[in-house]
């Protein structure tokens, strides 16, 4: 904390001596209206009490600025993180410091109660109606004078310091004011203070010499309070809403969603703004599908690995993804399965590519023998799932993308299991395979079945077909399972293009 700490006192001592200037400013500005001859005479009595008592009265009124000192150090050596103490420092520190007029009003009506019970002929209502006006101007003057210097000194010197890649958002306790605060701010120094000062010197003025208010200047001052609050509200909603907007655009863009714009259709910099937004989401969104083409680009060329060792296999893997990807357009007709997103679709066909890669690992000699295998082989070609996995785990390991890795690990590793748990490798059952392995194995299955190997010629889709239906409830998901045989004209269709 050292170096730091020092640099963290000599910030927090000068936004206390901001916030001191800030109060001797709010107790200046009344004082135009004491020291006015007129209304000397309207609440004369107690402005002798004040100066029969004046050492009893005055000390008890430095706690306006003690109180805020006070609690203003109680904050900054407070629990709290270090970076939002540095960051909530110019909200904190002014309105802490209105602190003090809170003060300085009890304390007035204690000198109040204590000034009529000594005997002096006070006008109470008077006196209360001038002391919460000037009050109430004290308290506005002090925290926007403070708030907008401190702040302003934090936004262009200490938090580019301390914050140079910025994310204060992610620091926690602090405090991140709307524009609906800094514009209330901006009405009561900017609108509503003027009305006030004027306001009190007019009304000072007519009760001092026995007149009264016209009907027509308080309309006139409502009128005047309500269009400044119509056109405060009205940039409020100018400002507010379209930054609100572009926020959650830009946190839209965070998650992935490059597509939903933001139409703010006006003739300013909020409008460039949201078009140059629109314009970076497309960019990134193009740019991203380079990225994931490239990805599945990598993932067919896989493929083709597979088959310059091994034709069938190679081919085995195209046929079943292309298979994977007729089976997907008939789901998408069951309600059921709405809820899958087209990306994950898209993902689903690409990864069946991948749900051979383990026999990468296997040997030659087993994986390119004709006839069929022994036991041992055959526990070897067994291997191809787990082993497919853990390659497939290798290859995305930089790749951020979790759905597609999870995808092609889970096709890789399950599409041997069985609905009735006599699969492999892990001998899961019913709906505890994947649902993605689920739809794999019946695409896998097909696609061995009606094609030649070399230990066996290729079956007619009748023969197919039936040897799979026997399966449901066995071997397949029986629902996936009927879905699958209903697709038959159409993967008929596919394997007499692709000959």
């Amino acid at each position: 904390m050292d170096k730091k700490g020092k640099i963290i006192r000599r910030i927090t001592l000068s936004y206390g001596l901001i916030v001191i200037l800030a109060n001797f400013c709010g107790i200046l500005l009344p004082n135009v209206f004491r020291n006015n001859e007129m209304v000397m005479g309207n609440i004369d009595e107690w402005l002798r009490f004040l100066s029969d008592y004046r050492l009893q009265t005055e000390i008890p009124q430095y706690l306006v600025f003690a109180v805020p000192t006070i609690l203003c150090i109680i904050y900054i050596y407070s629990k709290k993180s270090l970076e939002s103490k540095i960051i909530n420092c110019p909200i904190m520190y002014s309105a802490l410091g209105t602190s003090g007029w809170i003060v300085y009003g009890i304390e007035e009506i204690i000198f109040i109660t204590i000034a009529l019970n000594l005997g002096y002929d006070l006008n109470v209502k008077a006196i209360l109606y001038s002391s919460f006006v000037n009050i109430a101007m004290e308290l506005i003057v002090t925290f926007t004078l403070s708030y907008f210097l401190t702040e302003t000194i934090n936004n262009k010197f200490v938090l580019p310091v301390f914050f140079p890649e910025g994310h204060l958002y992610k620091i926690k306790g602090v405090i991140h004011p709307s524009f609906l605060f800094l514009f209330i701010v901006n009405y009561f120094s900017v609108t509503l203070f003027p009305l006030i000062f004027l306001f009190v010197a007019y009304f000072t003025t007519i009760v001092s010499v026995g007149q009264t208010i016209e009907t027509g200047v308080l309309i006139m001052l409502l009128v005047i309070l309500i269009i400044g609050l119509i056109i405060t509200f009205t940039f409020i909603n100018y400002f507010d809403r379209p930054i609100k907007k572009l926020t959650e655009r830009i946190n839209m863009i965070k998650n992935g969603d490059y597509k939903t714009k933001v139409n703010i259709v006006v003739n300013n910099s909020l409008g460039e703004l949201s078009d140059t937004i629109n314009d970076m989401a497309e960019s990134i969104e193009e740019k991203t599908q380079k990225i994931i083409d490239n990805q599945y680009s990598t993932i067919r060329n896989m493929a083709v690995m597979l088959a310059s060792r091994d034709n069938t296999t190679g081919s085995h893997v195209i046929n079943s993804s292309n298979c994977v990807a007729v089976f997907i357009e008939e789901l998408k007709k069951y309600p059921e399965y709405s809820n899958y997103s087209d990306d994950y679709w898209n993902k689903l066909v690409y990864a069946a590519y991948l749900h051979d890669i383990g026999k990468n690992a296997v040997s030659d000699a087993v994986l390119k023998k004709e006839g069929k295998f022994t036991d041992e082989e055959y526990e070897e070609m067994k291997k191809h799932s787990a082993e497919g996995a853990r390659l497939v785990l290798e290859i995305f390991k930089d790749i951020d993308d979790e759905e597609l890795k999870t995808l092609c690990v889970n096709v890789a590793h399950y599409h041997h299991e069985k609905w009735n748990g006599q699969g492999y490798p892990e001998k899961i059952s019913g709906e505890n395979i994947p649902f993605e392995a689920r739809i794999m194995a019946l695409a896998d299955v097909l696609d061995a079945l009606v094609s030649k190997r070399q230990y066996k010629e290729g079956f007619g889709f009748d023969k197919s077909f039936g040897i799979i239906e026997e399966s449901l409830g066995s071997h397949f998901d029986p629902k996936l399972g009927s879905i699958f045989i209903k697709c038959r004209s159409q993967l008929e269709s596919l394997y007499k293009n692709n000959n």
